[in-house]
């Protein structure tokens, strides 16, 4: 009996020991990277660099797979439904920010173990390089002057661009329908509206923006963030310009499902700062015109709760909450 219950106390031993060895060795497969967005995109490239990054720093491969669909819905539901393992790991983007709230899906960002914020790019507002308005605060003056003649566009209804503009309109006091919102399928085609005289203003992001900026055929005003962009030197931010402190943009970064191990969420901050540190990244990043931004694990989820909170309000400001279906 007392032989019996050794052996058994052993080969528990050794169970756990093999067991905890194995985990420690994490990873010791390819490990897959889903991505919300189509193949070509912004979220797309930069996740393809991160994943090559990581392959170094982990030392198996990282495959990106795109999940696209339900404006992003799709792919953030992949990531916060996957095995708590660290072999499906996922790009969260801005979006997951506004679904609830929209009534697209129950997710949230506390639904995810949360990695490393890697990029940010603020809203600006550009206007076409024809349009009588050289400064934001001529523009705003037109606005107050003018409410519902001024077009804008730029995203889907209710898409960063749009949540973007009713933000800073109800920032500075102005009703966010005062400037109408007319749908389109991104930026680039809001852009080449913008430059044809079809709207007159689009809330985009400077690198969406950059090719009709340096084609002469679109001017930006302000940048909705704290500090100015690199990217355009002389582009004022709001707050030099009309004094508004509204700050808005794109965001993406690395998260896994909620319940991840603590010890392959360790190593995973610690592989995404180096590769946020590292030159490569930022050459990649500097190149295809978009910023760097970096917080790690619980600040990242700080960052997010924060987002989620401030697209909340402009979302009920410009009648657009909803109840997600259960």
């Amino acid at each position: 009996m007392k032989k019996s219950l050794l052996f058994k106390s052993a080969m528990t031993l050794v169970a756990g020991l093999v067991v905890s060895t194995a985990h420690a060795a994490w990873p010791e497969r390819p490990i897959t990277m889903i991505v919300p967005w189509g193949a070509g995109g912004g979220t797309d490239a930069t996740a393809r660099i991160i994943a090559a990054q990581l392959e170094k720093e982990l030392g198996q491969p990282v495959n990106v797979v795109n999940r696209t669909g339900g404006n992003g819905v799709v792919g953030h539901s992949a990531i916060a439904k996957a095995k708590p393992d660290g072999y499906t790991l996922g790009m969260l983007t801005v979006e997951i920010a506004m679904m609830k709230k929209q009534g697209l899906t129950t997710l949230a960002p506390a639904d995810y173990t949360p990695l490393a914020l890697m990029n940010v790019d603020p809203a600006a507002v550009s206007v076409s390089a024809t349009s009588p308005y050289k400064t934001m605060a001529e523009l705003v003056d037109a606005i107050k002057a003018n409410p519902g003649k001024l077009k804008a566009s730029g995203t889907g209804q209710g898409g960063i661009w749009h949540i973007a503009l009713a933000g800073l309109l109800k920032n500075i006091n102005i009703d966010p329908k005062a400037v109408p919102f007319v749908p389109s399928n991104g930026a680039a085609p809001a852009m080449l509206e913008l430059a044809a005289g079809g709207i007159d203003i689009v809330p985009t992001s400077l690198p969406e923006a950059r090719s009709m900026i340096d084609a002469g055929k679109a001017r930006p005003l302000a940048v909705m963030a704290a500090k100015r962009e690199p990217l355009y030197p002389d582009v004022p931010t709001l707050k030099e310009s009309i004094g508004s402190d509204w700050e808005i943009g794109v965001w993406r970064g690395i998260a896994g499902p909620k319940g991840l191990p603590d010890d392959v969420t360790q190593k995973m901050v610690t592989a995404l700062k180096n590769i946020n540190q590292s030159k490569e990244f930022n050459e990649f990043m500097k190149t295809r015109g978009f910023g760097v931004g970096y917080a790690s694990g619980a600040d990242f989820g700080a960052f997010m709760q924060k987002s989620e909170a401030d697209f909340g309000e402009v979302i009920a400001a410009i009648g657009m909450a909803r109840e997600p279906a259960k």
